[in-house]
């Protein structure tokens, strides 16, 4: 039982990482950076 949960969390961050991945490679990390910084700036009423 022990092992299969191992086993089942050790898939689960592989997919993870290679999720992260994906998506730093497609370059949808500065994407969602601008998205935040925009959503930020009209939370105080800036932008």
């Amino acid at each position: 039982m022990q092992l299969k949960q191992s086993l089942i969390r050790l898939i689960l961050l592989a997919a993870g990482v290679i999720m992260v991945l994906f998506g730093v490679l497609r370059g949808e990390a500065g994407i969602v950076l601008a998205k935040a910084i925009r959503l930020c700036l009209e939370c105080v009423g800036i932008g």
